[in-house]
């Protein structure tokens, strides 16, 4: 008995650790705005699942998270500490929480098409950028 009671509690905490070692994970979206469901739909078929906030006040969450103005687009992810602006591939969600850079942040700015959740058939390029708290930018990766 006492070794089923010791067995039960050992799988329990096992299959709770993942969950418990999962990163924070807000996503901060316009309640109509649809591309931005359907990036949080990318992010979770890649392990990334996302609480979402319906919010009107959008420009003082990025405010408040420090995105630089230039780089604001539709929606605001917060990850593990870090802010991801945009349509942010999940592949480069997943190496700066890996990798945890001194960064601020990820974003693509505006809607470019073919980015995650902007998927149409039709792809441009577009930057990537990182950003820090002082509003330095560079280009993380191109895509």
């Amino acid at each position: 008995m006492l070794i089923r009671s010791l067995f039960r509690a050992g799988t329990l905490l096992a299959l709770s650790l993942p969950v418990l070692a999962a990163p924070v994970a807000t996503l901060f979206k316009d309640p109509n705005c649809g591309c931005c469901s359907k990036w949080a739909e990318h992010m979770a078929s890649q392990q990334l699942p996302l609480h979402s906030e319906n919010r009107s006040d959008m420009a003082a969450i990025k405010d408040k998270l420090q995105v630089p103005d230039k780089l604001r687009s539709c929606h605001t992810a917060s990850i593990g500490g870090y802010v991801f602006e945009g349509h942010v591939p999940a592949d480069l969600v997943q190496k700066v929480l890996r990798e945890k850079p001194a960064i601020r942040g990820l974003a693509v700015a505006g809607m470019p098409q073919g980015s995650p959740g902007m998927e149409t058939g039709v792809k441009q390029p577009y930057q990537v950028m990182a950003f820090d708290a002082k509003g330095k930018q560079w280009v993380y990766a191109t895509r």
